[in-house]
């Protein structure tokens, strides 16, 4: 082989192996800031949202739950580094992940920053996965759509698993 060739060989190897450092700075970043590495998720994101508002008509506030005795007022933990701890329900939604601003914080390496979230909807409480990377599982199903949480059954969030209690 001539010169030539071994330099555009070597090049080209360079080339490669810039490509790979700059997607892995690109994950971590993703992780760390929880920033959107591409338009297409930024764009996914619009999409989920604009299919959650009402097509047309003033916004409602989500109805409170009905304080009978089949809805849950608790979410406790039940397996994880947070085991014990126990949130109240109110009307407002609960994210969880490793954001600091989400309401339960986890501490778990399989955990997305913004993992997943239970809110409130026609007396009964939903749990939808935001696009995690290890995914969101009640009862050994993984959750790819929102999805109505009974009471008692597991929603496991990376290590972390959770119930709903009355």
């Amino acid at each position: 082989m001539n010169q030539l060739t071994l330099d555009l060989i070597k090049l080209a190897f360079l080339a490669v192996l810039w490509l790979f450092v700059i997607a892995a700075v690109g994950v971590v970043r993703t992780d760390t800031f929880d920033q959107p590495a591409s338009a297409r998720r930024r764009r996914r994101g619009t999409r989920q949202q604009s299919r959650q508002a009402p097509a047309t008509g003033p916004i409602k506030a989500a109805r409170p739950a009905r304080s009978g005795r089949s809805t849950p007022r608790l979410l406790l933990v039940t397996a994880g580094n947070l085991a014990g701890t126990t949130i109240t329900l109110t009307d407002q939604q609960i994210t969880i992940g490793r954001a600091a601003d989400a309401t339960l914080v986890l501490t778990d390496d399989y955990a997305s920053s913004r993992h997943a979230r239970l809110y409130p909807q026609n007396g009964e409480w939903i749990v939808e996965d935001l696009g995690s990377t290890n995914g969101t599982y009640l009862d050994r199903q993984k959750v790819t759509r929102p999805t109505p949480v009974p009471v008692g059954v597991p929603v496991r969030v990376g290590k972390t698993v959770l119930e709903l209690r009355r």
